[in-house]
């Protein structure tokens, strides 16, 4: 009896050393993601949340100085001026790049030949449209003497300064934002693929057209991804900040028209030195981002369709 017993403590002592084992090595392999979240993540959140009650120049130690950077933001007119700005931005793009996406989408989902490589090629915008080439290339085609004009000029109309007008510099951004739309469309393709077929062959026998299959079927069907997508492009559309930093040469002009309240942070904090009031800037648009995120949670339930 007492070699069974023995034999049953050597088991437990073997099995639990290996499970220790396997803690130290999940340990090990989680390490390095465990020192990005806390030295590039979470610290310089906690840094940034300290200097927004402070007056910090980057040049001397920050003193502090409580709320009053948040007190200046509601009394600063340029701030007020980059928010409508950027809603506008974000307000107009993000429907029409969603809508853009879903149009492609429904024509990939024909099962063309070649379907892969038109998934690839309308892709490329997402993974290109945010790099500075692009920005360049964008102030280039539509500038006073850029290809927009040239075609204009093919059939008699005398084109503008897109870029440097004040009522249509901004239109440019939306537009450059629109051409992103490959990440959704993969996303709305995938969904598409997921609708079964049947809902539309009895929909076909019963007389639906394909507007009223679309209508009935298509969107009440994808409403779960065009949530997702939704939440993700209001997001990056809030952040936004290289393609307005280009196009407008890094000041938001003309006449702050193209001013993204993300330029406007990064001019406060890295032009004008007031790193404290940056600070405030980066942790409302937090809560601009937090609060827009929250609200269509909320509206959720009255419009998106699952399962059960």
């Amino acid at each position: 009896m007492s070699s069974v017993i023995q034999e049953v403590a050597s088991t437990r002592r073997a099995a639990s050393e290996r499970r220790k084992g396997d803690g130290r090595m999940a340990a090990l392999f989680l390490a390095p993601w465990f020192a990005g979240l806390f030295l590039i993540t979470a610290g310089p959140m906690a840094a940034s949340l300290y200097l927004s009650f402070t007056d910090y120049d980057l040049l001397t130690a920050p003193a502090w100085v409580g709320f009053d950077n948040y007190v200046r933001m509601f009394e600063d007119p340029r701030l007020l001026t980059s928010l409508q700005v950027t809603f506008t931005y974000v307000f107009v793009s993000v429907p029409l790049q969603l809508a853009a996406a879903l149009a492609l989408a429904l024509v990939l989902d024909k099962g063309m030949r070649g379907l892969a490589l038109y998934r690839s090629v309308y892709y490329l915008p997402s993974l290109l449209g945010g790099s500075v080439a692009i920005a360049i290339l964008w102030r280039q085609i539509f500038g006073a003497d850029g290809l927009v004009n040239q075609v204009l000029a093919l059939v008699g109309i005398e084109g503008t300064g897109w870029v440097s007008h004040p009522d249509h510099a901004l239109n440019t951004l939306i537009i450059l934002n629109v051409w992103t739309f490959g990440a959704p469309m993969v996303i709305f393709l995938a969904g598409l693929r997921q609708i079964p077929r049947m809902y539309y062959e009895a929909a076909s026998i019963d007389g639906a057209g394909p507007i009223r299959q679309f209508w009935s079927i298509t969107v009440p069907m994808l409403t779960p991804i065009v949530f997702f997508n939704l939440v993700l492009q209001l997001i990056n559309a809030f952040q936004n900040f290289t393609q307005a930093f280009v196009v407008s040469g890094g000041n938001g002009g003309p006449a702050d028209s193209t001013l993204l309240y993300t330029l406007y942070l990064y001019r406060k904090g890295f032009a004008d030195l007031d790193m404290g009031y940056a600070s405030a800037m980066a942790w409302f648009l937090l809560l601009i981002i937090g609060g827009m995120t929250l609200v269509n949670f909320l509206a959720s339930k009255y419009w998106v369709h699952y399962d059960d």
